[in-house]
C-alpha cells in the first residue's frame, strides 16, 4: 500500500512572533533573512494548507511562495 506524504514550505514576508507557533502546530518556524519567515513541515491536506494560509492573510503578512514535496512512502 502506497500513501502520499506533503511536505510544504511556507515563505511569508515580515516575521512571526515565535509565540504565534501555538497557530502553525506542526511547523517549523525558521527566518533566513531578516525580513522573511519559513514555515515548513508537513501538512495533512489542502484543507489544513488554506486555514494556515488563511491565518497568514489574518495577520496581514504578504505570502511570498508556497512550495511542496511529494515523498511517496511504501507500507
Amino acid at each position: 500500500m502506497l500513501t502520499e506524504s506533503a511536505t510544504y514550505q511556507i515563505r511569508v514576508k515580515g516575521h512571526l512572533e515565535r509565540n504565534w507557533s501555538e497557530w502553525f502546530e506542526g511547523l517549523t518556524m525558521s527566518w533566513e533573512k531578516p525580513d522573511e519567515t519559513v514555515l515548513s513541515g508537513q501538512i495533512a491536506d489542502q484543507a489544513a494548507l488554506h486555514g494556515i494560509l488563511n491565518k497568514i492573510r489574518d495577520l496581514g503578512l504578504p505570502l511570498l511562495s508556497v512550495n511542496s514535496c511529494q515523498e511517496t512512502i511504501g507500507a
